[in-house]
């Protein structure tokens, strides 16, 4: 035969092999007749032989398919390809020995053979040996370079292209639901989508069925932080630090959650034994200075944020971080060094707007308020298209509460719940002087403070029964169905969820995370005996402090001055409501009043607590405590006046704030008439 005919025979033969190959997918039993031709005029070929064993097994034919791949098996005895359909062929004829022992061949030939690793950890783990299939998967995650599947939606995740990568990803999972690599590159996409539960139930998947797979392991731990469940995610680090006690990433993890959970010495110890060993690591120094700036070592945090600038100048947040000190004066030399990086092309959107945020902050040092102003919107503006907020959610919420707390609901509820006395919610908008507060009861020898906790708007969310926003919710309409059993239940999970926070064995405890405000009716069914206070600011000048501020997660609606207005009218609104159907349950401080006559406020205050008044509570800024928001460092400072006509700097680009306020402004201190 000449070459040219050869070359045609040779073609030939592969664009049947192509054709019966696609047809396998959609009609396997057409597939088998052409492969069988394909067989008779080329006897023995190894390539249609195992196309035939497989398409045996895609019709159900266990048996015929394993005699077909083991035929193969003697006759290419040195083919990883022919063991791994012998395997698949009997685990499919349920002879789980058999098909461990074809792919364990499989693998010995081949070991870059992904498919196989994953088919040999699959029948392991069936048979009971988890350590064997945790190996097995392990082998498998570093193979899967080579799966065309996971390449394709890798390529999709690098390119932050979701609405592609994530059928890709689910397609291949319901062929291989025990694909590990593929679980964790979903786990990966519900998190940049801000699904951390869905990241989180994927990756505890992937650990149950690869505990040695570290990778999906710190990416659980990750997102278990991110869900404020921070204890759950310390177990998961320990042991991942057991294996590997100086890997850098880890430790700064555990320090994070330390933090969050108010462990501050133990956190500080970590960073400073991280950056002992990578010093040129800028974000481990912005991170320390966040945990030196918690405890009160001003003048060590700023070196920290000044030691994170010199090794990444573009580090947006570090400035940000300096200038959320609020007591630190930018220079000259700062305002040319920021605007230096602001004017790149390279720098990300998060490097950008925390640049814009501290030069507003840096101009407002230096009293150039239309320049502030610029930067401040800037800032927002680009902030803003990052954040998931829609104003109308909160104004039917606001509504659907109304309708729900009724009197009749309220006073029911003050005989059901859990009894404890201990907790004390200081709520409403942010930058409405909540710190201020919390610091003068924190300050008191029977209260102890501890931060913004996440529990009550957790319970408000596995109430609502939502696992995506576009859903319905079940809250707050199913409070009204709640047995008091139920409710006593989530008071005593609230204080079950708390103790870790709670270091000083006082009998009191404050949780100021602003936000609870949207669930007081909750808060007041579920703890009837806390004590609820209302923190409440000029609402231009509230809202304003809120524009220019960056906050790291959680206010949605601070970034554009319409959407701030229509806020503060809805909180105004639903606090008037409880004020209407619970009386005298929630108490009010105006900040202007504490300012004015802090004596009388700071008395009034810890009489509707039942504490008794002690001179400390007048001294809170000689106290000493952790202090972890954005006013950490004013609030260890005596009342201060000037902050609350500072707004009047910026009003005359505050038309959108005030429209959107409308009778509220009007009527401030007082609610307008429902």
């Amino acid at each position: 035969m000449g070459a040219q005919m050869v070359q045609e025979a040779v073609g030939d033969l592969a664009t049947a092999l192509a054709h019966a190959e696609r047809l396998s997918r959609r009609e396997p039993a057409l597939a088998e007749t052409q492969i069988r031709e394909i067989l008779r005029a080329v006897p023995g070929q190894r390539d249609a032989g195992l196309l035939l064993a497989a398409t045996l097994r895609t019709q159900g034919r266990a048996a015929d398919a394993a005699a077909a791949a083991r035929s193969l098996v003697d006759s290419h005895s040195g083919w990883a390809a022919a063991h791994h359909e012998l395997g698949l062929a009997l685990a499919a004829d349920a002879d789980a020995a058999g098909a461990i022992a074809a792919q364990t061949r499989a693998v010995g030939l081949d070991p870059q053979m992904g498919v196989a690793w994953r088919a040999l950890a699959d029948q392991l783990f069936a048979a009971g040996d988890a350590a064997g299939a945790d190996t097995a998967f392990v082998r498998y995650v570093s193979a899967t370079r080579k799966d065309p599947d996971l390449v394709a939606a890798g390529a999709a995740l690098v390119a932050n292209r979701l609405d592609a990568a994530e059928p890709l990803l689910r397609g291949h999972l319901r062929r291989h639901p025990t694909d590990v690599a593929a679980i964790r590159m979903l786990a990966e996409l519900a998190a940049r989508m801000g699904r951390y539960g869905d990241a989180e139930r994927l990756l505890a998947r992937a650990v149950d069925l690869a505990p040695s797979f570290e990778a999906a392991a710190h990416q659980l731990a990750l997102a278990l932080y991110r869900q404020n469940k921070s204890v759950e995610a310390l177990e998961l680090l320990d042991r991942l630090l057991a294996r590997q006690p100086d890997h850098p990433t880890y430790l700064n993890l555990k320090a994070a959650c330390l933090v969050r959970i108010g462990e501050y010495e133990a956190a500080i110890e970590i960073y400073e034994r991280v950056l002992a060993e990578h010093s040129q690591h800028a974000r481990a120094w912005m991170s320390f200075g966040h945990a030196l700036k918690t405890v009160g070592r001003q003048d060590d945090c700023i070196d920290a944020y000044r030691k994170a600038i010199a090794l990444q100048p573009e580090l947006g947040e570090a400035y940000w971080s300096l200038a959320n000190l609020k007591t630190v004066k930018f220079t000259a030399e700062d305002r040319v060094a920021m605007q230096a990086q602001l004017a790149r092309t390279d720098i990300s959107d998060e490097d950008r707007f925390h640049l814009g945020y501290a030069l507003g902050k840096a101009f407002e040092d230096a009293k150039d308020y239309a320049a502030s102003f610029r930067h401040y919107e800037a800032g927002a503006a680009l902030r803003r298209k990052s954040v998931q907020y829609d104003a109308a959610e909160t104004t039917d919420h606001v509504a659907r509460s109304r309708a729900v707390f009724t009197p009749e609901l309220m006073a029911a509820g003050r005989q059901a719940g859990c009894p404890a006395p201990d907790p004390i919610f200081i709520l409403g908008l942010p930058r409405a002087g909540s710190t201020l507060i919390e610091q003068i009861l924190s300050s008191h020898s029977m209260v102890e403070g501890t931060m913004e906790l996440p529990d009550i708007i957790a319970i408000a969310k596995d109430l609502s029964g939502r696992k995506k926003r576009s859903e319905a919710s079940a809250y707050p309409e199913i409070m009204a169905a709640l047995p008091p059993e139920r409710l006593a239940e989530l008071g005593e999970e609230f204080i079950a969820r708390t103790r870790v926070h709670r270091k000083q064995g006082r009998p009191f405890f404050i949780d100021k995370m602003p936000n609870n405000f949207a669930h007081v009716g909750l808060i007041q069914m579920i703890l009837p005996n806390a004590r609820i206070i209302d923190a409440r600011r000029h609402p231009m000048a509230n809202g304003f402090s809120a524009f220019k501020q960056h906050f790291a997660r959680g206010q949605g609606f601070s970034y554009d001055l319409s959407e701030l207005g229509l806020y503060y009218r809805d909180y105004v609104e639903l606090m008037s409501h409880f004020d209407a159907v619970s009386p005298g349950r929630v108490h009010r401080v105006i900040y202007e009043n504490m300012v004015a006559a802090p004596e009388a406020e700071v008395r009034a205050l810890l009489d509707y607590c039942g504490l008794e008044f002690e001179p400390a509570c007048l001294k809170f800024y000689e106290t000493e405590r952790a202090v972890r928001t954005a006013s950490s460092e004013q609030v260890r400072q005596p009342i201060f006046k000037d902050a609350v006509e500072h707004w009047r700097h910026y009003e005359p680009w505050l038309e959108p704030l005030k429209a959107a306020l409308g009778p509220v402004l009007d009527t401030y201190p007082e609610a307008p008439p429902i």
